[in-house]
């Protein structure tokens, strides 16, 4: 009986609350907290297809982006969509990973868009954005003064020491220094700034024919034709985790490094940047403002996670 009194007493409190309440104006429920939330990503949806709508080549909410797909860590081709990989487009049951696609990902969350990657020859890179054909290339290129004069590059988006890869049974193993490796066979990728401007800075280098891709690089180094090869950090770190054979060979900060003019030059082929049209000031600045929010650690971080999941070289 006690306990049916109590109920009784604990509902008519309840019911003379919400009558001294009845005239007051309606406080927050869980209804208009659920309206807001849908009004608010309304909104977002709205502000994402205004962005899109000024930017040019991206009035469909599609960015298309070029890269290699065969330039572990950066990018890579794999059968599946494990770990977040995404469909290319031009090839048919194949899916691309790596830093590149993490990093183009990361954009198009933040606009909403769609990514759409499409698997190009690095000397076609260029030019597909030129043409309009891609709406940026994503693909671990360097920002040189020359690459830029033909486009204009968000970023950085990686910042990429230049270093040296041989074999742990290789003379030149124990290298200090760049005339340390006089002599020596050697080749890099073609079209980048490793093979133009850094090799031919070693003493007496054999420098056999540009490889065209970087997996070619590390396969002639792998097999003997080449005693040791010239490329960036996240690409040399990605080949030795894969293989506990090579050794990289970092010369950085040291007066037996590379050497340029300038340090802004230096910075322009350590710096790595997204290519968009020349004069597509809109998707620069918008590509600008999704990186300006993450940190040197935050790239450094990323890298690491694709190195961790990348295919065998």
């Amino acid at each position: 009986m006690k306990k049916i009194l109590s109920i009784v007493l604990a509902m008519t409190m309840v019911l003379a609350l919400a009558a001294c309440g009845s005239s007051e104006p309606a406080q927050t429920t869980a209804a208009p907290t659920e309206a807001a939330a849908a009004t608010e990503a309304a909104s977002a949806e709205t502000t994402a297809a205004q962005a899109s709508d000024a930017i040019p080549g991206l009035e469909d909410g599609v960015l298309t982006v070029g890269m290699e797909c065969a330039y572990a860590p950066y990018n890579w081709m794999q059968m599946n969509d494990a770990n977040g990989a995404v469909p290319i487009s031009n090839v048919p049951g194949s899916y691309a990973n790596g830093y590149d696609v993490m990093i183009a990902q990361k954009i198009c969350d933040a606009y909403g868009w769609e990514l759409e990657i499409v698997s190009s020859a690095w000397d076609s890179l260029t030019p597909a954005v030129q043409s309009g054909t891609m709406d940026a290339n994503i693909a671990g290129q360097s920002m040189t003064a020359e690459r830029m004069a033909e486009v204009d590059m968000a970023g950085p988006y990686y910042y990429a020491t230049i270093v040296c890869v041989t074999t742990k049974d290789s003379p030149y193993a124990s290298a200090t220094s760049i005339a340390d490796l006089a002599g020596g066979s050697c080749t890099a990728q073609s079209g980048t700034i490793w093979y133009d401007s850094c090799l031919p800075q070693i003493p007496d280098a054999k420098i056999q024919s540009p490889a065209e891709t970087a997996p070619a690089m590390i396969m002639q180094l792998q097999t003997g034709t080449v005693d040791f090869i010239c490329t960036d950090m996240p690409t040399a770190m990605g080949a030795a985790a894969k293989d506990e054979n090579l050794v990289i060979l970092n010369f950085s900060g040291t007066d037996g490094d590379f050497q340029f003019a300038t340090e802004e030059e230096r910075a322009e082929n350590v710096n790595i940047g997204i290519a968009v049209q020349k004069g597509n000031t809109a998707l620069k600045e918008a590509i600008d403002a999704v990186l300006s929010t993450m940190t040197e650690d935050d790239f450094n971080a990323l890298m690491d996670q694709a190195i961790s999941v990348q295919p065998e070289v």
